[in-house]
């Protein structure tokens, strides 16, 4: 387990761009924190850095948004306003298992046996002025990933 600081928007934002520029292939990622964070932050610099082109907009209403990235699809789904996990089943999240596609997911524990199995979770937190996140992960790309973040 890591943790750092980020003192600002702009370091939530820099973390989000290095992370994306370490992801190999397919990849699922759990974001964690109270309302305000930084996981919409870190999520939108994350995507756009992986290329998505258009505007990268929270899903907090849609739930999920989709984006193409050549021949992977990416995946943010943001899942505060689900109160059980049987809601997510009309909203087709098989793509979310398809090889190569990356996923990001805000308050997955609303949405608990419905998501596929993650490799990494941040979990984000105010701290003073700024915010601090940890890392865990879980499988070998997620320790894979940590350990190229601390090159």
């Amino acid at each position: 387990m890591q943790e750092w600081l980020l003192p600002d928007e702009e370091a939530t934002t820099a973390l989000g761009r290095r992370l994306a520029g370490l992801v190999p292939g397919g990849l699922v990622i759990n974001l964690h924190g109270d309302l305000g964070a930084g996981k919409t932050t870190f999520a939108r610099a994350f995507l756009r850095a992986l290329g998505v082109g258009e505007r990268v907009k929270s899903p907090t209403y849609s739930l999920v948004e989709g984006y193409d990235l050549g021949e992977r699809r990416a995946f943010h789904l943001d899942l505060y306003r689900i109160a059980d996990p049987g809601e997510l089943e009309w909203l087709g999240l098989d793509s979310l298992a398809e090889p190569g596609a990356i996923v990001l997911v805000e308050w997955p524990e609303r949405g608990a046996g419905a998501l596929p199995p993650v490799d990494l979770e941040i979990h984000f937190r105010h701290e003073a002025t700024g915010r601090a996140v940890r890392f865990e992960p879980y499988t070998e790309l997620g320790r894979r990933m940590l350990q190229g973040l601390a090159r």
